[in-house]
């Protein structure tokens, strides 16, 4: 049996992940001197509850040995374990250490090179591969072509999160300090760092922007597009409106952002996202 594994980029918890036929190993974040399993153990809501100027929350990788003990569960099955991107998070390389303790195990790993909105999807479509009776290769080729065609932007409102977080460049640290416009950034091609993708003088101009790559892109009715945000309804519903005149025949899904991406990104932020489906 092929057993799918991921991580809670997917903005699934552990029993919705159960429920959807993959095991998840949840991401960590602390704040006021206490450790919590994201969407286990607080939502989104919650953390953006605690925070204020003296309590900051930080995150953490799911741990390895946490890890190694979830692969040992299934040590009769065969394991692929597509985690968030590489360089945006230690996931992937806890993921990979975990797998050399299991000796014995055929574990693949896999860095999907993207987060939320598209890996969700990702794992979606590997778990129905799986249950249709796909051998491993054919998941994982499939997986990495529809991989290739994510693309990510990113609309913050505070840019000190991902100052300290450290997924910006210094350059775009610093634009981020200095306008008071919308800037919007998207992946490096590595996906492993953010990079600035361009500024605008308001929200739905930033989202503008995005959904102009969108159709660079080719998007059309096979894709899929994502809106996650960081307790901010009324921008999602915003980027929705916009979403749905420019790809009236795209599905759309509406997330909350989980509290590691809100640790990041801060509160406020909205993504907006796309991969071929």
């Amino acid at each position: 049996m092929i057993r799918i594994f991921s991580d809670t980029s997917t903005l699934y918890s552990s029993a919705e992940a159960k429920q959807a036929g993959f095991t998840v190993a949840p991401l960590s974040v602390a704040i006021r001197g206490k450790s919590y399993l994201e969407l286990d153990e607080i939502s989104s809501q919650e953390l953006i509850g605690m925070i204020d100027d003296e309590h900051l929350p930080v995150s953490s990788q799911p741990a390895i040995g946490q890890l190694a003990a979830l692969y040992q569960q299934y040590a009769g099955d065969t394991i692929l374990n597509i985690t968030m991107a590489d360089g945006l998070s230690g996931t992937y390389s806890s993921a990979v250490a975990a797998a050399s303790l299991c000796k014995g195990q055929q574990i693949t790993v896999l860095n999907s090179r993207t987060l939320c909105g598209p890996h969700r999807y990702l794992v979606q479509n590997a778990v129905r591969m799986a249950a249709e009776g796909a051998g491993l290769p054919e998941i994982v080729q499939c997986t990495e072509e529809l991989m290739a065609t994510a693309k990510s932007f990113l609309i913050p409102a505070d840019f000190g999160y991902l100052r300290r977080g450290g997924r910006l460049s210094p350059l775009v640290s610093y634009v981020g300090q200095a306008v008071k416009f919308a800037p919007l950034l998207t992946q490096t091609p590595s996906g492993s760092r953010l990079s600035l993708a361009g500024v605008r003088r308001s929200f739905s101009l930033a989202a503008a922007a995005a959904i102009h790559s969108f159709l660079e892109l080719g998007v059309n009715e096979g894709w899929r597009l994502y809106i996650a945000h960081a307790g901010t309804p009324k921008l999602a519903q915003q980027a929705h409106r916009l979403l749905h005149a420019a790809f009236a025949q795209t599905p759309i899904e509406v997330l909350p952002l989980s509290p590691a991406f809100v640790t990041h990104g801060g509160p406020g932020c909205v993504a907006l996202q796309a991969i071929r489906a």
